[in-house]
């Protein structure tokens, strides 16, 4: 019997789009919609939470990217290999850090055990006899018995499904034991991943449509709850718990989240003006600026500040608020005494930069560049800077090396053709040999395989 190849394409799609909510790798799509939050604070925190554990898996923790995606759906997922993405909806309903670190630990036991790499083969294993039996499906229909044609699509469907739930059931206990195994190498109670699966437990009897994403990816039964439920019971470290400063931390973390994600007037009644806790102002001040009220976004971070001289996110947030009022000139003294403060952090040197451009100040335009180039040492592919600093290199006349940065930022953001139309401007005014010149050879070889590669894109 031959296939035509539309029908197998047509059931093919028909396969993966049932299968697709159960597999790890469903979150690449959603990663791409949704929109991704930058901030060095919280990053901060999130390193502080993953590195340790991924150092105890045997992973490089420079080799393992953290994203955060702006969604109030609790999910997180690891998704196109080292990459661990977790929702902004995860952070803010979770309780402590001891959580949201089991949670990372739970993504690291996928990415120790190269889950996503054999998904493909369970997915395969799962669709012949789908494909094989839809086929029949149809043909049964085609022959005049609807009823038997009807059944047997559906209960290949069903197949289909219970082939990879049982894969992907057997990856989740899996990542379950790597990550205590983790929390307990790194001295931490892995109490907190058992109480965040527990919290999700019941919610595998609702549909998939009230369902949270974290579920509908990591299924969870009963059973492997009780087997999580033992490991944590038998760990020495299940009674330790997060310090006040870890919990401290947490806090700000998820008040600033609120302050800029959720709509002012509700993180206004989450935190209202009698809370005069940190947080609370925290959260107030980036609802104010917001809302465009300076007077009282500044009054409120400026509390911060006074009480905590030493802290660099707030001095950011200050300079942050004045540059985007158009207030870049007030707004410099605050990002630099936070990059005075951090200066590890790409994106308060980044922030830097870009107040002073935004002075319209030239004499200030070769300070932007060194903080530019800080940043770029750290992140080379943060395209923010790259943009910056080739404006920088527009004021300053030098139109080869901003066209080379040019050529940087579409190279870091994998936008082939326009990295290598700039990096071809760039080459030609650039010594030939020089180390620029070099660095635009490559990314014309680079992005000219990437066009050929991708048919012309």
């Amino acid at each position: 019997m031959t296939i035509n190849s539309s029908v197998k394409s047509q059931v093919r799609a028909l396969a993966l789009a049932l299968l697709a909510a159960t597999t790890l790798t469903a979150g690449d799509a959603a990663a791409r919609d949704k929109a991704g939050i930058r901030d060095a604070e919280i990053e901060r925190i999130l390193r502080g939470y993953s590195e340790p554990i991924f150092r105890v898996a045997g992973l490089d923790p420079k080799s393992v990217n953290i994203y955060i995606l702006n969604d109030e759906s609790l999910n997180a997922f690891v998704a196109g290999g080292q990459n661990v993405f977790i929702h902004t909806g995860m952070i803010t309903t979770l309780k402590s850090p001891n959580e949201l670190k089991g949670v990372i630990a739970h993504e690291t036991g996928h990415i120790s055990g190269s889950h996503l790499a054999r998904g493909p083969e369970a997915m395969a294993k799962a669709e012949v006899p789908m494909i094989i039996g839809m086929l029949a499906g149809i043909a049964a229909i085609a022959a005049g018995a609807p009823d038997l044609g009807l059944g047997l699509l559906i209960g290949a469907q069903s197949f289909a499904q219970r082939e990879f739930l049982a894969y992907s059931r057997t990856q989740e206990s899996a990542a379950d034991q790597a990550g205590v195994k983790f929390m307990n190498a790194t001295g931490q109670s892995p109490r907190g991943m058992y109480s965040v699966f527990d919290l999700f437990a019941d919610q595998e009897a609702l549909s998939g449509a009230r369902q949270d994403p974290f579920v509908r990816t990591h299924p969870l039964s009963r059973d492997r709850a009780a087997t999580l439920l033992n490991m944590v019971d038998a760990s020495p470290f299940k009674d330790r718990t997060d310090t006040a400063k870890e919990l401290e931390d947490y806090a700000l973390m998820v008040a600033k989240l609120r302050g800029f994600i959720e709509s002012p007037e509700i993180v206004l009644r989450r935190y209202p003006f009698s809370d005069h806790s940190a947080p609370a102002r925290y959260a107030r001040a980036a609802a104010y600026f917001r809302s465009a009220d300076l007077e009282s976004a500044l009054s409120q971070v400026d509390s911060l500040i006074q009480e905590r001289p030493a802290n660099a996110y707030f001095w950011e947030l200050k300079g942050q608020i004045l540059v985007e009022s158009s207030k870049p000139k007030e707004g410099v003294p605050a990002y630099r005494k936070a990059a005075q403060l951090a200066p590890g952090e790409p994106l308060i040197q980044t922030g830097l930069g870009s107040a002073l451009l935004a002075t319209e100040d030239e004499t200030l335009v070769p300070e932007a560049m060194k903080h530019l180039k800080i940043a770029l040492k750290d992140e080379p592919e943060n395209g923010a800077a790259w943009y910056y600093l080739a404006d920088a290199y527009s004021r300053s006349g030098d139109e080869a090396l901003a066209a080379l940065s040019t050529a940087e930022r579409f190279f870091a953001l994998q936008r082939y053709p326009q990295a290598l139309n700039f990096a071809q401007r760039a080459q030609t005014r650039i010594k030939e040999t020089s180390r620029d010149w070099q660095r635009a050879n490559d990314i014309i070889s680079i992005s000219q395989n990437a066009i050929t590669k991708n048919g012309g894109k």
